[in-house]
């Protein structure tokens, strides 16, 4: 299947709220952790709500509007939503969230995502959270110059996230 990458409209809210709560669905299960489908709902399931949707439609607009401070792009497979990556630019520049539904990954679509997301990040030092037993994530991220930076967090409690960072690139350059 064909995947387009967009920079979406506000009318994308609601189906990258829904493909939001499916990518936690399919990705963040687990037993040792205490996570099934119950916690996700519970956590996560405001994605596709009416407050989750406001949510992403105000931070789509953002991006339409300022698109040197907020990024983001969504994946296409047809007329659905499979797929966005986001972003932002403060002193540093966060990259969150990303998501692929299981569809879509091994394809290359993740790397052309995170290729669009790195030109336009430039040469700014990058952040990011990551599911700490999310491994292929993980692994993606570290292909990307990310590298973990040993701080943890324990979202709501349960999930387990650490943090990973991009030097700048420039920072190799200057000496």
């Amino acid at each position: 299947m064909d995947h387009q990458i967009e920079l979406p409209q506000p009318d994308d809210a609601a189906p990258v709220g829904r493909m939001q709560l499916r990518a936690w669905l399919q990705t963040y299960p687990n037993e040792v952790a205490g996570i099934d489908e119950a916690w996700i709902r519970e956590h996560r399931g405001s994605a596709a709500t009416v407050e989750g949707i406001a949510q992403w439609r105000e931070f789509i607009e953002k991006a339409v509007r300022q698109p040197d401070l907020f990024f983001c792009r969504v994946v296409r497979s047809g007329a659905e939503v499979v797929g966005v990556l986001c972003g932002r630019r403060d002193e540093v520049v966060t990259l969150g969230p990303m998501y692929l539904l299981n569809e879509a990954q091994g394809q290359g679509v993740g790397g052309r995502l995170m290729d669009e997301f790195l030109a336009w990040a430039e040469d700014a030092p990058m952040y990011l959270w990551v599911t700490g037993y999310n491994a292929r994530a993980i692994r993606f991220y570290e292909r990307y110059g990310f590298r973990t930076t040993g701080e943890r967090d324990l979202w709501r409690d349960k999930l387990p996230n650490v943090r990973m960072v991009r030097e700048s690139t420039l920072s190799d350059e200057i000496i």
